[in-house]
């Protein structure tokens, strides 16, 4: 008789996350900037790489390989077959193609035909700063399909506006657009970056019955003159783990999340500028396993600032 898997057998009191995402053999984006942090917040995380590269793309070269809808589905069935498919969570980022994405949503229904309350939070990627950096055509399902089957959305700015269908110009803007993605399904929505006259906001949204006004909530986030990797995928980790923890404060979990990135992102600075290198120059690979402390207990720095 095989022995019992344990993460199901003895499951963690925070959970069991199956975390779709890209990898690089070096440098923390996708799921290397996502798996450890929620490790150590003490989730089980078992992650299926959707690209494994040599580094991240912002290098002058990489080489590397691209799992298709049918590889990614091939391990789903691997799993399902030896009764390992028990998630409680399931966390998405950068997909590349209509193909992809489409497996993805069978994962959803998979998954939720074994566990109905599994929670999805999807880092719907898209673009940032005006410009797409994935086929245009990916906006209208992640729209019409994937949207109504979310559990928490984690876009930018750019990303917020192609869902709700408007220009986001002010921080009305932003909380309308979170009413309108909450009317398309997800009870959960956390707009990470806005820029507003100058300033940086996060505005996260929780409509905790369907037909309720959301409670709504911005964070000023400081303004770094440098360009870091892998913090979209590791705020959109740390919103999971600690919105799981306190799943009636959204507002909570985003001041625990936000302080971890600036920790980790102030820890990465000051090491860059301790190496002689100017920071301004260009995307830096932020120092995660040396910030460890500051995940896994975040000195609160940043607070939420509720609307009425």
């Amino acid at each position: 008789m095989a022995p019992p898997i344990l993460s199901l057998a003895l499951p963690s009191e925070t959970g069991r996350v199956l975390s779709i995402q890209s990898h690089t053999v070096q440098g923390y984006v996708g799921n290397k900037s996502a798996v450890f942090p929620l490790q150590l917040l003490g989730y089980d995380v078992d992650p299926i790489n959707s690209v494994q590269f040599s580094n991240h793309t912002g290098y002058p070269t990489f080489k590397g390989q691209v799992l298709n809808g049918q590889q990614l589905w091939e391990l789903i069935e691997g799993l399902g077959a030896n009764n390992l498919l028990y998630y409680t969570h399931l966390l998405t980022g950068y997909i590349g193609s209509v193909s992809f994405l489409n497996t993805v949503l069978e994962v959803v229904d998979k998954l939720r035909s074994i566990n109905p309350k599994l929670t999805y939070v999807c880092d719907p990627v898209m673009g940032d700063e005006g410009e797409f950096y994935v086929p245009p055509e990916l906006v209208s399902v992640y729209r019409e399909r994937v949207v109504p089957v979310a559990s928490m959305l984690t876009p930018n700015q750019f990303e917020a506006e192609q869902l709700a269908g408007f220009r986001i110009a002010s921080e009305t803007d932003g909380r309308e657009a979170c009413k309108i993605l909450h009317a398309g399904g997800p009870p959960k929505v956390v707009i990470t970056s806005i820029k507003i006259n100058g300033n940086l906001l996060l505005i996260g949204s929780h409509q905790k019955e369907k037909g309720q006004s959301p409670e709504q909530f911005k964070i000023v986030i400081p303004k770094i003159p440098s360009y870091f990797t892998g913090t979209g995928d590791l705020t959109t980790a740390l919103l999971l783990g600690w919105s799981n923890k306190y799943p009636d404060s959204l507002d909570r979990a985003a001041e625990l999340a936000v302080s971890s990135v600036q920790a980790v992102l102030q820890r990465t600075l000051n090491d860059y500028l301790t190496a002689g290198y100017d920071p301004q120059s260009s995307s830096l690979e932020i120092r995660l396993i040396q910030s460890q402390d500051g995940i896994r207990n975040p000195d609160v720095k940043f607070k939420a600032e509720k609307y009425n």
